[in-house]
């Protein structure tokens, strides 16, 4: 098995429609003018006897039910294209009211913030990404930093703020997401920060924040490649080493919502030193600053700690690319624990698909085939075949594309999923 590598490509724009395509007849505890509206979102347009006919209801319902979500105006009607079987009128669909809702999606890292507006429909309205000098900031800065890309990205996409409904926002580290408070992050220079609170009380929004490996995986699951799959995992290499868990179309957080911590797995007692500040960790093995820790013992670049991490890595990567056999080492060692990670993954959740995301996916060795025949030899031998592997080694707007989908879901589910259906 060799994993599929997926090159760059805009998010949103291969498919109509976003969200999850979930299959017809498939359970559900939602109220049925939620899942109506959302089965068209994904489809990007419907006709009413389709949707009849996937959620298993009388024609009358459906009609009654997009009667009201039309005259809330997040449905309208469209044409379909074709006759109606005679008289040669356009067939009438139903779909997403687009400008119905707007909502910004950002995320914040340790060298770049990034930010999309989108519409109710998901089509991208605007992006912008703003470098910025690494190391951990104090609260205010990184409030005043996300208005002032909040404020560029509006103005690029022609939206006044004020015309926002929500905004996703997503960080590194430990984020408890029903409160908006992060216990710790890399980017901050304290812990239990109410960054949500903060953030909606300089904006004057409404403030939906996450981990960033959770938005890479909605981002997967509203625009990408798992659309379709009712269960797949997402492991993410950039700064540090994350996780994302789709279980039944849904997005999995845990109790406290902050489960799905691989990188924080321990597979080295006492071992190197993590940022988190404990020993051990994945992380510590695997990401960039771990790939630097070694290279500067084993290629003897103690004096290289002024140059930007990005250099530096490239400098490490293409020294292994020539044969280098300590770069090379480096490489195969995170390797190796990668694999390791990724076999206590599929041992644990037996997902369809494992995606590798990130920047430093662009680093082959952390894939190679040996890298993989070390995850299936560590994996049960149950007798069926492991995972599939994807690559997919986006930038950063694919992290931002997530926190617009973290805000679109919210707004959806504030405005139908505690309403009581009128028809049945």
């Amino acid at each position: 098995m060799t994993a599929q590598r997926v090159g760059r490509k805009r998010m949103g724009t291969e498919k109509a429609g976003c969200g999850p395509l979930i299959p017809p007849l498939s359970e559900s505890g939602r109220p049925l003018r939620q899942q109506i509206f959302e089965r068209v979102r994904a489809a990007g347009s419907m006709p009413r006897v389709q949707v009849a006919r996937e959620l298993a209801i009388s024609p009358a319902s459906v009609t009654t039910l997009t009667s009201e979500l039309i005259d809330l105006g997040l449905l309208e009607e469209t044409t379909a294209g074709g006759g109606d079987g005679g008289r040669g009128r356009p067939a009438v669909a139903l779909g997403v009211r687009a400008d119905a809702h707007h909502v910004a999606g950002i995320k914040l890292s340790d060298r770049e913030h990034t930010a999309v507006i989108v519409d109710f429909a998901g089509n991208l309205l605007a992006d912008v990404a703003v470098p910025r000098r690494p190391g951990p900031l104090e609260l205010a800065a990184i409030v005043e930093s996300t208005e002032t890309l909040l404020a560029e990205v509006c103005a690029k996409a022609g939206v006044d703020r004020a015309a926002l409904t929500a905004v996703g926002l997503g960080v590194p580290g430990f984020v408890d997401s029903q409160s908006g408070v992060v216990h710790w992050s890399p980017i901050l220079s304290a812990r239990e920060v109410p960054l949500g609170q903060a953030v909606a009380a300089r904006i004057g929004l409404t403030v939906h924040v996450d981990n960033d490996a959770n938005l890479v995986t909605l981002a997967e699951l509203w625009f990408g490649a798992g659309r379709r799959l009712s269960d797949f995992a997402v492991v993410t290499i950039e700064h540090g080493v994350g996780m994302g868990l789709v279980l039944n179309h849904r997005i999995y957080r845990g109790a406290q919502g902050l489960g799905m911590e691989l990188g924080h797995t321990k597979v080295q007692l006492d071992g190197a030193l993590c940022r988190c500040g404990q020993r051990g960790c994945l992380e510590a093995y695997v990401a960039d600053y771990a790939l630097a820790r070694e290279a500067t013992t084993a290629l003897n670049w103690g004096g290289r700690e002024a140059q930007p991490m990005n250099q530096l890595l490239e400098s490490l990567y293409d020294h292994a690319k020539a044969g280098n056999g300590a770069a090379r080492s480096i490489f195969h060692r995170a390797g190796r624990y990668l694999a390791l990670g990724l076999a206590n993954v599929i041992n644990l959740f037996d997902p369809e698909l494992i995606i590798l995301s990130g920047e430093r996916m662009r680093y082959d060795y952390l894939y190679a085939n040996e890298t993989l025949a070390e995850m299936r030899a560590m994996a049960l031998n149950t007798g069926q075949p492991t995972p599939k592997i994807e690559i997919h080694a986006w930038g950063d707007l694919l992290w931002a594309h997530g926190a617009a989908a973290l805000a679109l879901a919210q707004v959806t589910e504030n405005i139908l999923g505690a309403t009581r259906d009128l028809a049945a």
